[in-house]
């Protein structure tokens, strides 16, 4: 299997799809890269190369015991892309993985970036503070925490409804869109899931939205009950200079495997890709 090598050693999993100006993935917690096959194979069908890769904890890539936190998240990024030798990238970011890419700007620059889209991502904050009333209290990600402690299994069964909005009236979330939510969680281990929640929900992440310099797509479901558009999308549109945003109406978070919305979502994504 194909690997990039991080800065400490650890084994990066990356999948390496299509030919022509790469697009590079990055997935959300708890999952790994197979969460955005669909997006994957739709971007490769219409000529761009694909890439997404397991983030560190989980997937086929290593799991450490340090690391688990958004710089070194970004650091990983950067090795895929060092490894492959990549230039004129598109980055995409859903969720965490959302916030691994405007680290990996704040990090690393734009010198290897043409544009970046950020999909129901945790840019800014999503921790609920002084300055940041708008975000969620640390008893939610307590709760979180403990799900992930105490029986992971259920709790990634139970966490799907909401991340899909299978819970909303009229829902078209098969059974089947639930499995697999479960099934890439369970691939992660205990320690960087865990590890995870406090690197997704911590990390102030405005400093390095405010180093964009490329064009940038924010795009976020009004009724996302994981990551709260009133303190992610709508503030980070606000920070980005060179930004187009929009708000899908009644998306829930995972939008991108939910059908419907996830065809509008890659059809916009192609669309800013070849703009």
């Amino acid at each position: 299997m194909p690997f990039a090598t991080a800065q400490d050693g650890t084994d990066i999993y990356y999948k390496d799809w299509g030919s022509g100006q790469p697009v590079v993935f990055s997935h959300g917690w708890p999952l790994n890269a197979d969460a955005w096959d669909a997006q994957l194979q739709f971007m490769a069908d219409n000529g761009f190369r694909a890439i997404a890769h397991d983030r560190r904890g989980g997937g086929r890539s290593g799991q450490t015991w340090d690391g688990n936190d958004l710089d070194t998240y970004a650091d990983d990024l950067a090795a895929v892309i060092d490894k492959l030798d990549l230039h004129d990238v598109i980055l995409v970011g859903h969720s965490t993985g959302g916030g691994e890419v405007t680290r990996y700007i704040g990090r690393h620059g734009t010198g290897r970036v043409a544009k970046a889209v950020l999909l129901g991502a945790i840019p800014p904050l999503m921790l609920k503070t002084e300055a940041n009333p708008e975000g969620l209290p640390i008893e939610v990600f307590d709760q979180i925490r403990a799900g992930v402690a105490n029986d992971r299994s259920q709790f990634y069964q139970d966490l799907s409804e909401s991340f899909y909005g299978a819970n909303r009236e009229g829902s078209t979330v098969t059974q089947g869109i639930r499995d697999q939510f479960w099934l890439w969680s369970m691939t992660v281990g205990i320690k960087g899931a865990y590890d995870c929640v406090k690197a997704f929900s911590e990390t102030d992440l405005t400093e390095d939205l405010k180093k964009f310099d490329v064009p940038t797509l924010i795009v976020h479901g009004d009724d996302d009950q994981i990551v709260p558009i009133v303190a992610a999308g709508a503030k980070s549109s606000k920070i980005v200079k060179d930004v187009t945003y929009k708000v899908y109406p009644g998306a829930p978070h995972g939008l991108a495997m939910v059908p419907v919305f996830a065809d509008v979502f890659n059809k916009d994504l192609l669309e800013f890709a070849r703009g």
